[in-house]
């Protein structure tokens, strides 16, 4: 008991005392959470992706497998959510958003940096991996599914041409294949504005959800919240081994799995009008019971 107590203190405590302190000041004087969002994903962002890639000593064929991987989780867990709501028989919206936050996890903001405190810099490297699949399958198939498919492709692959993070992993692959080495004062730059990423991210988070109104409980809110922190990281558990993932790998993937539902689902659901009480609902309860899950797979995991 007491160290799963030290493990909920040690590395999940810190980001939601750090969330907290939006969150009060959300509370206090209201903020405009869109400005600090646009920062984060056109400077923050790409500059801490770009560090991570190219400072971190994965190959290739390891960041290759590892965006596989998370893929394939994410593919399976909106399956069986599919599978479930099209047997309880759903209407559209409600399974649009039930599958929506059951696939797209929370890998930044609140992911990053439990992966950072439980198991340190090399289990982040493969994070910010995570990272960037996220927000390539957050800006394509996140906006096929919140549109429930009367938005054609393009715009999913054409708002993923305006993400700077896109560009930051292209040259971030060049500098890894070529050996090419960056200016002493570009990297430096790049460094500071990066290290801005986590904390600024996890003010955001706090900012957020002092803006979601909590919807009543219902049956579609239990399902989401048990796929997003339930099933995702079993279906991850029951993958490492098929993968041959082990060690940091194996520890940063199946704790981005057990993450709650992505902040950005609600703003999805607001866009395309699905019900964005119920998605706000979902993102800010699996935020809260988080913990409960997190902090036992933590320590199953050698936090």
């Amino acid at each position: 008991m007491n160290e799963l107590a030290n493990i909920f203190l040690n590395n999940l405590l810190p980001v939601f005392l750090a969330a907290g302190s939006g969150f009060i000041l959300a509370k206090i004087i209201k903020i405009n959470p869109q400005p600090i969002s646009k920062v984060i994903l056109y400077i923050f962002s790409p500059c801490l992706v770009f560090s991570l890639l190219t400072q971190n000593e994965l190959g290739h064929s390891d960041i290759l497998k590892s965006m596989l991987f998370l893929g394939t989780t994410i593919g399976i867990v909106g399956l069986i959510a599919w599978l479930v709501t099209r047997f309880l028989k759903f209407e559209r919206t409600i399974s649009a958003g039930i599958i929506l936050t059951s696939m797209l996890m929370n890998a930044g903001n609140y992911g990053m940096p439990v992966v950072l405190f439980a198991f340190g810099a090399s289990a982040l490297g493969y994070a910010s991996i995570y990272f960037v699949t996220m927000a390539i399958l957050t800006y394509t198939v996140g906006i096929v599914i919140a549109s429930m498919g009367t938005a054609s492709f393009k715009t999913g692959f054409l708002n993923l041409l305006k993400l700077p993070v896109i560009y930051a992993i292209a040259l971030a692959f060049i500098v890894m294949i070529t050996g090419w080495q960056l200016p002493i004062y570009f990297e430096r730059t790049v460094l500071i504005l990066g290290d801005a990423a986590i904390p600024t991210m996890l003010v955001l988070l706090g900012i957020n959800l002092a803006n979601v109104q909590l919807a009543g409980f219902s049956l579609p809110l239990f399902l989401a919240i048990t796929f997003r922190l339930l099933v995702s990281p079993a279906v991850a558990l029951l993958l490492v081994t098929i993968f041959g993932l082990g060690g940091p790998a194996r520890a940063s993937l199946v704790t981005i799995a057990g993450m709650p539902s992505a902040v950005f689902t609600s703003v999805l659901a607001t866009e395309y009008n699905l019900k964005p009480s119920f998605v706000t609902a979902i993102v800010f309860t699996s935020t809260l019971l988080s913990p409960l899950t997190l902090t036992p797979l933590l320590a199953f995991l050698g936090a």
